[in-house]
C-alpha cells in the first residue's frame, strides 16, 4: 500500500469514527477520557522506555537542550498526562451547549447550538504528551482526529496512542477515533495538508516557525495556528520590586523551552537603576543578559543586545532587557517586537494596568503574573492544543470548546414567510 492510500484510509477511517463519536452521550466520552487516564497510568512503564529510547536517538542527532527538554518524559509528566485527561473529562460537556435563545416576534424560536468540528489534523514536534492531550480534547470535543507527532518522539507517542486507544475501546468508542500517523515519512504532513481527500476539517500544527510557516502556506483546509512566543515582562514605575523581581524570575526560568517563557523584559528608565541590579542577583547566575545600552549601564556581567534578539523566540536560559520611557515606550517596542502571544505588566497603577491590558493586541494579556500561566490547564481548559494568535474562531489556549463551531435549531409553528 503506497503512503498516499495508507494516509487516505487513515482519513476515511477517522471520518467515520467522528460521526459515531459526536452522537456519543457526555458519560460515554467522559469514560472514554477517565479510561484513557487509568491506561496512561498503567502503561507508565512502557511509556517511559519509549520515551528513554527516543531521547538517546535524539541526544545522537544533537538536538537543542530545549527540545530535549520538551521531549523528555518522567513519572511526574506521564501523572500530569493523566491528570490532563481526567480534568478534561470534568469539564462541562460542550457539545449541545446552547449559547443563545431568542424568539423572533413572528413566533419561531432560535437556538444557537454547539456541534464538533468533524476531524481535526494535529501536526506537532518533540512533545509526546500533545499525543494525549490533544486526543483527550477531540475526545471531549466529539471530533475524530488524525495526529502526526515529529520523528524525535515518534516511540513515546506510539506508546501513548496505545493506552488512548485502550481507553476508547473500554468505553465502547471506535478505537479509529484517534489517529496516529505511524510513519515517520515527511511526506505524510502534504498528504494532511492536502486534507486527506476531504476528511480532515481542521489542521493545527504545534511546533517551530518552520513547521508552522509551512503549514500555514500549504494547507488546503483550515488552519488553526501561532508562530513565535516572543513574549514581554514590563515593569512599570510603579511596580513593587520584589513582586517583579519573584515573577520574571519565574516568566523566563519556570521552563524556558515552553511557548509561554518571556524572552524580553521592559524597564521603565525611572526604575532601571533599582530593579536592573536585583533582577541580576536572582537570575544572573541562571540566565544569559542580553540588554541594550542603556540597560547595560546597570548590570555588571550583561552582554550587548542586537537587534534580531528581540525578534528572536530564544527559549532557552537567555533573557533579553530594554529600559524604556514609559508605557507608551513599552507599547511601541510590543507592537514592533511581538508576536502577539502572551504579554505582562507589572505594576500597581490600575489605571497603567488597564490601558496596558487594553492596548496590547496579544492574544493572552496579564497583571502582575508570570507569562508561563499561557497554559490551557492554567485557564480552567483542562489542557490545550495549542495556543491560537489570529482572530478568526478561537484566540489563546484552544481548549475543547474551542473545537467546536455551532449551527442554529429553529422551532416554529407551521410559520411561513410573506
Amino acid at each position: 500500500m503506497t503512503l498516499e492510500n495508507d494516509m487516505a484510509r487513515l482519513g476515511g477511517a477517522a471520518q467515520t469514527a467522528g460521526t459515531q463519536l459526536k452522537i456519543a452521550s457526555e458519560d460515554v466520552r467522559n469514560a472514554a477520557l477517565l479510561a484513557m487516564a487509568k491506561h496512561i497510568r498503567c502503561s507508565q512503564e512502557n511509556i517511559l522506555e519509549a520515551n528513554a529510547a527516543d531521547m538517546r536517538a535524539a541526544e545522537t542527532k544533537g538536538l537543542s537542550a530545549p527540545l530535549l527538554d520538551r521531549l523528555n518524559l518522567d513519572a511526574d509528566r506521564v501523572a500530569s498526562m493523566a491528570e490532563g485527561l481526567e480534568a478534561i473529562a470534568a469539564l462541562p460537556d460542550p457539545i449541545g451547549a446552547v449559547e443563545k435563545q431568542w424568539v423572533q416576534p413572528n413566533g419561531l424560536e432560535f437556538s444557537k447550538v454547539r456541534v464538533p468540528l468533524g476531524v481535526i489534523g494535529m501536526i506537532y514536534e518533540s512533545r509526546p504528551n500533545v499525543t494525549a492531550d490533544a486526543g483527550g480534547l477531540c475526545v471531549k470535543s466529539g471530533n475524530a482526529c488524525v495526529l502526526r507527532g515529529g520523528s524525535e518522539s515518534v516511540r513515546s507517542n506510539k506508546a501513548i496512542h496505545v493506552a488512548l486507544q485502550l481507553g476508547l475501546r473500554d468505553a465502547g468508542l471506535p478505537e479509529t477515533a484517534i489517529n496516529l500517523v505511524q510513519t515517520t515519512d515527511r511526506a505524510a504532513v502534504g498528504h494532511m495538508l492536502d486534507g486527506l481527500n476531504g476528511t480532515i476539517d481542521l489542521i493545527i500544527p504545534r511546533g517551530g516557525k518552520g513547521l508552522v510557516s509551512r503549514v500555514q502556506k500549504e494547507a488546503r483546509v483550515p488552519v488553526l495556528a501561532h508562530e513565535d512566543g516572543l513574549n514581554h515582562s514590563y515593569v512599570h514605575k510603579d511596580a513593587q520590586i520584589d513582586l517583579a523581581v519573584k515573577v520574571v524570575e519565574n516568566a523566563k526560568l519556570r521552563r524556558t523551552s515552553v511557548c509561554g517563557s518571556t524572552e524580553t523584559v521592559l524597564v521603565d528608565e525611572a526604575i532601571a537603576e533599582t530593579f536592573l541590579p536585583a533582577l541580576e542577583t536572582a537570575i544572573g547566575d541562571r540566565c544569559e543578559l542580553r540588554a541594550e545600552s542603556r540597560a547595560l549601564n546597570y548590570l555588571e556581567n550583561a552582554v550587548a543586545a542586537t537587534e534580531a534578539d528581540f525578534d528572536t523566540e530564544h527559549l532557552a536560559p537567555i533573557l533579553n532587557i530594554a529600559v524604556v520611557r514609559d508605557i507608551d515606550a513599552a507599547l511601541a517596542h510590543i507592537e514592533k517586537h511581538g508576536s502577539g502571544h502572551t504579554d505582562a505588566i507589572l505594576t500597581d497603577n490600575a489605571e497603567i494596568a488597564q490601558k496596558f491590558l487594553d492596548r496590547v493586541d496579544s492574544a493572552i494579556v496579564l497583571q502582575n503574573a508570570s507569562t508561563q500561566y499561557a497554559d490551557g490547564g492554567e485557564f480552567g481548559f483542562g489542557a490545550e492544543i495549542g495556543i491560537a494568535t489570529g482572530r478568526i474562531h478561537a484566540r489563546g489556549p484552544v481548549g475543547a470548546q474551542h473545537l467546536t463551531s455551532y449551527k442554529y435549531q429553529v422551532r416554529g409553528t407551521g410559520q411561513t414567510r410573506p
